[in-house]
């Protein structure tokens, strides 16, 4: 019976911060919905002012981007500005054939009579952040933007951004992605709806309360003197951008967050791009909650409410970790229910705990009325939605988990970019696409297990007890099976 008790602890345990998380999402609701009742009173700069206009860099941080480098730098030659008050750094640190056409290509830019420069390192010490950091030491502009090889922002984006800095406490001004090619796939689809949630929940319920939010790691700008006020840039994690948002706003630097400015980007159109870019965004996240946790609670500057949210948004990528324990102990729990009847009253406790599950389906709901419009017509597809991403989400879990873990555990791992595609349509191909990597690792094969894992559970469905079955988790084993199934075979055939 001891087994059975620690079993049930750890599901317990698992059930409980889950549902904490999801009280943290329903109170990111409600803030969202007061905030959008909320005129924005900014001070502005006026642009039309040329005293007004402030000297701008953009930085483009890129590495081995082949196929996406010609539409970036076409796109970024297009924006909107005072030439005489923009400057465009090419920080690249590209091993490939992309360095020379790259290079081609500023030298035909800079004929126009943009301030274009191609930056060039020696190594790669501390990736992208260092990047930043060796940009940033000859950078012109009094405010910094960001963005990444598959972004495409705007011809007015910098209009649209750059007039809030008139606060001088604004240290960064983020803006929302947007997605061309969110409908290529399920496998788009799933990802547009998690950043969805991301860009309009999270960070508008963070934001218009005080509480901390982070730059995107792209599609933002920076004021120069917050970055440096902040310690800079630092490559110790694999989301320098997580880290350096809440060194700055631990400073009392202020974040704006502009919903109604969409910055397109491209998402990963195959799952191993996919994996990578998840694996380093959940690692990152407990990376920074172990480096943040001490100083954000011995912190003076901000309020209870506003540390409560800080340690739960560091813990986002760690909920993966209980999500796939209690994946695991379902079986288990399952046998142990019918089998221990004494325990009936704590099972009917714990059944409470499938309201977190409600909470995020009406708070998913909101995020997803904003982008495609309420109707009946529209929630029917939203439930579909929802329960595809669900299940997707949950077949990720064993993945993050590791990631999460290594995080936590402080293993050291190499910044592996997302590698781009330049795809829209279903009739663009990706398949020679030389970045991809083309070997499933150990892992998929475990997912494929636990798929069977899973299937074995709907099965335990029908013969469990002596009261013909026990049908209470069969909805949730069968959206695992998808889900670990889904992932287990796009990893292995390597399709969108």
């Amino acid at each position: 019976m001891v087994l059975e008790y620690i079993i049930i602890t750890i599901y317990s345990v698992s059930l409980i911060l889950i549902f904490m998380y999801a009280l943290a999402q329903l109170n990111l609701l409600f803030n969202y919905l007061k905030a959008r009742k909320i005129k924005d009173d900014s001070p502005k700069f006026d642009l039309t002012n040329p005293d007004e206009v402030p000297y701008v860099t953009i930085q483009l941080p890129v590495f081995n981007e082949l196929y996406v480098m010609e539409r970036l730098l076409n796109n970024i030659a297009k924006i909107k500005y005072p030439r005489e008050k923009l400057e465009i750094q090419v920080l690249d640190d590209s091993t490939d054939e992309s360095v020379i056409a790259t290079a081609k290509h500023i030298e035909e830019l800079q004929k126009t009579g943009l301030d274009i420069q191609h930056i060039r390192r020696e190594n790669r010490v501390g990736f992208k952040a260092g990047a930043l950091k060796e940009g940033l030491k000859i950078a012109k502009g009094e405010f910094i933007a960001i963005f990444d090889a598959d972004f495409l922002p705007q011809e007015d984006w910098l209009e649209r951004t750059v007039p809030y800095f008139k606060n001088s406490e604004i240290g960064v001004v983020q803006t929302r992605w947007g997605h061309i090619n969110r409908n290529y796939s399920t496998l788009t689809k799933i990802q547009a709806f998690a950043l969805d949630a991301h860009f309009t929940l999270e960070q508008v319920g963070r934001n218009s309360q005080g509480h901390f939010i982070n730059f995107n790691g792209t599609a933002g700008i920076w004021r120069k003197e917050c970055i440096y006020d902040a310690g800079n840039w630092e490559g110790d994690t694999l989301t320098e951008d997580l880290d350096l948002s809440y060194r700055a706003q631990l400073k009392k630097w202020k974040f704006k967050y502009l919903e109604n400015v969409v910055t397109p980007a491209e998402l990963p159109v195959i799952i191993s791009a996919a994996r990578s870019q998840q694996f380093r965004w959940n690692k990152g996240g407990a990376e920074n909650f172990q480096k943040m946790l001490k100083r954000i609670i011995s912190s003076k500057n901000i309020s209870f409410k506003t540390k409560v949210h800080g340690v739960l948004h560091l813990l986002n990528s760690s909920m993966f970790t209980c999500i796939f324990l209690v994946a695991i102990l379902s079986i288990p729990m399952l046998y142990i229910k019918n089998e221990y009847t004494h325990l009936k009253m704590y099972f009917l406790v714990m059944s409470f705990f499938v309201i977190s599950t409600l909470i995020f389906f009406v708070c998913y709901w909101f995020m997803y009325k904003r982008t495609y419009g309420g109707g009946f017509l529209n929630f029917l597809k939203y439930i579909g939605a929802f329960f595809s991403f669900f299940s997707i989400a949950m077949g990720f879990s064993l993945h993050n988990t590791i990631a999460v873990l290594e995080g936590h555990i402080g293993k050291k791992s190499e910044f592996v970019r997302t590698p781009k595609f330049n795809i829209k349509s279903l009739t663009d191909s990706w398949k020679n696409n030389k970045y991809i990597k083309k070997k499933p690792s150990l892992n998929v094969i475990i997912e494929g297990l636990l798929a069977l894992y899973f299937a074995f559970g709907m099965y335990s469905a029908f013969i469990v007890g002596d009261q013909g079955g026990d049908f209470g988790l069969f909805p949730f084993h069968f959206m695992l099976f998808i889900g670990f199934g889904y992932v287990f075979y796009k990893s292995i055939f390597s399709k969108a």
